[in-house]
């Protein structure tokens, strides 16, 4: 188990791991199998696998964030197996574990934790005043004042209209550019404050900076390429009749995560439409496992945070 050294106690925030119960159902196939869960957090869906397995079974665990391997240090098992780096890296770890094209199963938990949301130290929510950091792991690249110090007016409008869909890109890049020029962005509070004095129409029950804040910690933390990455890996890491669970929070994540499934559930979609060809020539490499599931009414009501969560489930062929 790989656990980071010399960090403090993480501060307590709750966690309630998104669609747990179905998302292990679905996940776990053979009970003596090598699952990986890429997205460890803070355990909630690797305690449930691991309840699931037999005492040969194996887990393998990412995270990227140090409080995350700190929290994973309380897994006295000797079947869990925790790696510190990025999920994109999937197929490497499963590598130096001896366990490429073998895995029984692949979870990934796409998106920011409650415990990072809760915590202003990490400065991911508007909603409490901390440093302007976003980064999952803050030891490595660049914060998010980091880049609003020199990012260009353009650069900034592609970047919120692209990752956070915000309609007043334009605007509130132009906003923010003119306040730096007095003071640089330190703090969430004061990057909240301008994004909502410079928004023109505020959606209902929604804070006006939501769409801004998404589209920083996306960027900062490349988190579109890194599920692109990982979704390769995980159907190179997979074995055949291994199952890919992936729950995502957003539209821009889900649209991916269903572009990929269905490609290769269809096959080899580059052939002259209309050509005859036999099954075994498309090249179909996964199977859908039902259609989409999101969260009952009563896990909503118990956590919100799990309202927009959806689960697209597939199990490889070949």
């Amino acid at each position: 188990m790989t656990s980071s050294d010399n960090l403090p106690e993480p501060p307590t925030y709750r966690h309630a791991s998104v669609l747990l119960d179905g998302a292990v159902d679905i996940l776990v196939n053979d009970p003596d199998g090598v699952y990986l869960d890429g997205t460890f957090g803070r355990g909630g869906h690797a305690r449930a696998i691991l309840n699931r397995l037999s005492p040969s079974g194996r887990l393998i665990a990412i995270d990227r964030d140090p409080e995350a391997l700190q929290a994973a240090r309380s897994i006295d098992d000797s079947r869990f197996f925790m790696e510190a780096g990025e999920f994109a890296s999937l197929d490497q770890v499963a590598e130096r574990h001896g366990v490429h094209g073998r895995l029984a199963g692949v979870l990934l938990d796409i998106g920011v934790s409650s415990p990072q949301l809760d915590d202003p130290q990490r400065g991911f929510s508007f909603l409490r005043d901390g440093p302007l950091d976003m980064r999952m792991d803050p030891t490595r690249g660049e914060s998010a004042a980091q880049w609003l110090a020199y990012a260009s007016e353009s650069e900034m409008v592609r970047v919120f209209k692209s990752l956070g869909e915000e309609r007043f890109a334009k605007r509130i890049s132009r906003a923010i550019v003119r306040r730096r020029q007095e003071r640089p962005f330190e703090r969430t509070e004061d990057l909240a404050e301008v994004v909502k004095a410079a928004h023109p129409a505020w959606e209902k029950g929604k804070h006006p900076a939501t769409r801004v804040f998404q589209a920083l910690r996306i960027h900062i933390n490349n988190e579109l390429e890194q599920l692109d990455t990982a979704l390769k890996a995980a159907l190179e890491a997979l074995a055949p009749g291994g199952h890919l669970v992936v729950i995502s929070f957003h539209s821009l994540e889900d649209r991916r995560v269903k572009r990929f499934i269905r490609e290769h559930v269809r096959g080899d979609s580059h052939l002259p439409r209309g050509m005859p060809v036999r099954d075994d020539e498309l090249a179909r490499r996964l199977e859908m496992m039902g259609k989409a599931r999101r969260p009952e009414a009563s896990e909503v009501d118990d956590n919100p945070r799990a309202r927009s969560a959806v689960l697209r489930a597939a199990r490889k062929l070949v």
